[in-house]
């Protein structure tokens, strides 16, 4: 009699359990909307998740954070992520959509074109917990998308994320809101591959030494003209040499100094000039928005301060008066 009290109670427990799990997931609903990932977020999630568990101690803890992107009609496309800070009351995660405004802005002024998409967390599988906070997001975005992260498993064969969207559908009379798994693929872009072959080799050498094929590639044509100048430099003295009376001449070696001389106007025509100076001026326009960037940045962050430290002067003159 125990035996069946002990079956009965488990089939109540996996009825449960089942039921609490459709009223996440929504499986038989078909996703609305096709997913591109680039790496970088991918990236910028694993960093986080890390630098806050360097930072707790060892400890792992759960990350938040928005996901930025294009949506054109059904096809989104994630290209990048920043986290987000948020407090907890509870057990409830509560967005501090102060600094959301102030990340987004941000952002818009280096990235007019990209938009807020969803968020983002570390989690197994999504929870009461996510739509609760699924809720707040979407007060931002109307059909925003959530992203998981899974770091507890260390054995895997696939990326450990899952996609989802969210639904407004009936559950027991009542309207509920459900999440629905999205199919994924990955679009990179040429600096992104070089990017994450460069971490690819770091994590599979650990060895902090290690370079990309990209760093080896200048690396040997760093090499090739050290050499070529050395050698250069070498003819010059020896044809300086000649011409003060310090060596005598020597015709062979003369003639092949000449022949290499003639070699040097094939490239001095207007075309390499040109071409060379407009890869010049690139480069240059190119720190120069590097540098005029972070300028900006260091500007908006003063006049944030100034704000911040004006209205609390503001407060306190009002409350003195």
């Amino acid at each position: 009699m125990e035996v069946d009290k002990t079956v009965e109670k488990m089939d109540i427990d996996e009825l449960s359990a089942s039921t609490s799990r459709k009223q996440i997931l929504a499986k038989t609903i078909q996703p609305s909307v096709v997913i591109s990932l680039h790496p970088l977020v991918l990236m910028n999630i694993s960093e986080h998740w890390t630098r806050i568990r360097a930072q707790e101690g060892g400890k792992a803890q759960p990350v938040y954070g928005a996901l930025i992107g294009k949506q054109e009609g059904r096809k989104i496309e994630v290209f990048n992520s920043f986290e987000l800070k948020y407090e907890k009351i509870d057990e409830d995660v509560i967005i501090n959509r102060d600094y959301y405004n102030t990340k987004e802005e941000q952002y818009k002024q280096v990235f007019p074109d990209l938009d807020f998409l969803g968020w983002y967390t570390t989690s197994n599988a999504p929870t009461e917990r996510h739509i609760r906070i699924h809720r707040q997001i979407c007060q931002i975005n109307e059909s925003p998308i959530m992203l998981l992260m899974e770091t507890s498993n260390k054995h895997i064969e696939q990326l450990p994320i899952s996609l989802f969207e969210s639904v407004i559908d009936i559950v027991n009379g009542e309207a509920t809101m459900l999440f629905v798994p999205l199919t994924y693929t990955l679009a990179t872009e040429e600096a992104e591959r070089i990017g994450v072959d460069h971490v690819a080799r770091m994590a599979q050498s650990n060895d902090t030494t290690a370079n990309s094929f990209v760093a080896d590639h200048l690396i040997a044509q760093h090499v090739a003209i050290k050499m070529l100048h050395s050698r250069v430099k070498l003819v010059l003295e020896y044809v300086q040499a000649v011409c003060e009376g310090k060596l005598k001449p020597n015709h062979e070696i003369l003639r092949e100094a000449f022949t290499l001389s003639h070699r040097l106007p094939v490239i001095q025509n207007p075309f390499f000039k040109e071409e060379f100076h407009t890869q010049s001026n690139d480069v240059g326009l190119i720190m120069y928005l590097g540098t005029l960037t972070k300028a900006a940045n260091d500007i908006n962050q003063l006049v944030n301060k100034f704000n911040l430290l004006h209205d609390r002067q503001s407060r306190r003159l009002r409350y003195f008066f």
